[in-house]
């Protein structure tokens, strides 16, 4: 995999690009305290995929989203997140 804007490729930038750039700590965190790869994954997984019927779009969504560093996003996100805490306190 080639590296893309300093993610891990064009996937996983892409996909924090247009889900999660700018979202809130309250609407990716809830009551956790801590973003995880998984939950990331299962949340994009319901938006793309939650009634989404069966055929060549739905194989070519999930084949690009399975070249997804989800813990490459998690990470960024939690570190954000971070930051913005220390910068309120």
């Amino acid at each position: 995999m080639d590296k893309y804007n300093g993610w891990t490729n064009y996937a996983t930038w892409r996909i924090n690009l247009e889900i999660f750039d700018g979202a809130s700590p309250e609407e990716l965190l809830g009551e956790m305290i801590e973003v995880s790869a998984e939950n990331l994954e299962d949340y994009v997984e319901e938006i793309l995929f939650g009634e989404a019927p069966d055929g060549l779009i739905k194989d070519y969504a999930s084949a690009f989203v399975n070249d997804v560093n989800w813990q490459e996003i998690a990470d960024g996100i939690n570190d954000t997140f971070k930051e913005e805490i220390k910068e309120n306190l």
